[in-house]
């Protein structure tokens, strides 16, 4: 057994994703609550009950895309990777991960995938700057140190 401790498996959050999707509820369910609170009844808008349930779901879908958004991660393990993106999670073998890319013209991280599929990791985010650079780093890191695909060398 080694005194050496092993890699970090803490998992990747973007910084900035959840402030910003926070702050954008805020103004989805503020902008609700405006919207039945002060728009009355007159000669230019009469709102149905089917025009509240409308409003309603659809804020209800713009905050289900925020959360999801809010929520993007990428959790190492010893096992693999499970990258968490606006559409889905995707659980990845070390073995499948050819390499990570990552430059500030991209908006997010990207794997190179050993069936030559690509998967953006939306967890490392360029807007968050030298923090994202180094998420990025790590990531390699945990790629080089479990192994990376067969077909890459």
């Amino acid at each position: 057994m080694s005194d050496r401790p092993g890699p970090d498996l803490s998992p990747i959050r973007p910084r900035w994703a959840p402030v910003v999707g926070a702050v954008l509820a805020v103004i989805v369910v503020a902008s609700v609550v405006v919207l039945f609170a002060f728009v009355r009844p007159n000669a230019a808008t009469e709102l149905g009950l089917a025009d509240y349930v409308l409003v309603v779901f659809v804020a209800g879908i713009l905050l289900g895309i925020l959360w999801r958004q809010s929520t993007v991660s990428a959790t190492p393990s010893p096992e693999g990777l499970a990258v968490r993106n606006l559409m889905g999670t995707t659980r990845l073998e070390w073995a499948q991960i050819v390499s990570v890319r990552f430059s500030p013209d991209r908006a997010w991280a990207q794997l190179d995938l050993a069936d030559g599929d690509q998967l953006a990791v939306m967890a490392i985010q360029s807007a968050d700057g030298e923090r994202a650079r180094h998420s990025a780093q790590r990531l390699a890191s945990l790629v080089t140190y479990y192994g990376t695909a067969p077909d890459a060398e």
